[in-house]
């Protein structure tokens, strides 16, 4: 359980919906932005304050009527207790009508690779319900995907054309991850670099597994894992890798990038 609540509590680089949404006309009316955003140790706040800035959305913190501890231990045996016992926990009012909105951005930590729990309460609720939201999430090395999977099935008539997440150690490229999406959506200007699709699935060269076990080398959870196929495009930033990984008989895509010059490869995101 300590294991998994690690991988939930730090922070991704951007994992793009497979949806491609149309930006905004010009000669539309300018939608209306909530940044609404549940955060703990504040790295989803982080997230959410750099989105409002470049917006000027509205923005506000989901909160709950017992705060959850920051303190490591206090907090895992609250999530666990909560989890185990599939309970709601209690949210304060929010002080935004989110029925006004056009355009939801919705944030939280990826906790045992989902939403937090508080978003279980705030979806419970019905009020998003039949929005177009954007979800944005924070986690060791968990990807958005299952997050992104599970409000799909949850609320009833939500659209999502946009997420992203970003990992806690890579919060010095969060800003290129976010303004990927908030320029494919219309929401600020700008032009995104087209990527390439990954190549077919082949096994790694000497080269590429050298690569993929550096990018892992520095997190404890992904100690074990062997790289048993990978697919790879290049950028104009550099090269990023698809990689098939497996350990413990289990396998899962991982994702990583390697820039050019010197700086060490990295991995963006794990989906199980």
């Amino acid at each position: 359980m300590k294991k998994l609540f690690m991988m939930m509590m730090a922070g991704l680089l951007i994992t793009a919906c497979a949806s491609k949404p149309q930006a905004q006309d010009s000669n539309e009316p300018a939608k209306k932005v909530l940044v609404l955003y549940f955060s703990v140790t504040n790295t989803t706040k982080q997230l959410a304050e750099y989105i409002q800035q470049k917006t000027g959305a509205d923005i506000e913190a989901i909160q709950t009527t017992v705060a959850y501890p920051t303190d490591y231990q206090e907090l895992l045996k609250r999530w666990g207790a909560d989890r185990d016992n599939n309970v709601l926990p209690e949210l304060k009012p929010l002080a935004h009508n989110v029925a006004d909105y056009d355009v939801i951005f919705l944030g939280y930590p990826l906790w045992g690779g989902t939403y937090a729990q508080p978003v279980k309460t705030l979806i419970a609720s019905g009020v998003l319900n039949g929005k177009n939201v954007v979800p944005f999430c924070t986690s060791g090395s968990s990807g958005v995907k299952q997050s992104v999977d599970d409000l799909l099935k949850a609320v009833p008539g939500i659209k999502i054309s946009e997420c992203v997440g970003v990992r806690s150690s890579l919060m010095n490229k969060m800003p290129a991850a976010v303004d990927r999406v908030l320029i494919s959506l219309g929401l600020i200007e700008g032009q995104n670099e087209v990527l390439a699709d990954y190549s077919a699935q082949q096994a790694p060269t000497a080269e590429e597994t050298a690569i993929f076990d550096a990018a892992i080398s520095t997190y404890d959870m992904m100690k074990g894992t062997k790289a048993v196929s990978v697919g790879s495009r290049k950028t104009s930033k550099g090269t990023d890798y698809k990689f098939v990984g497996e350990a413990n008989g289990g396998k899962m895509d991982i994702y990583v990038t390697k820039e050019n010059g010197n700086e060490a490869p990295y991995f963006t995101a794990v989906d199980r």
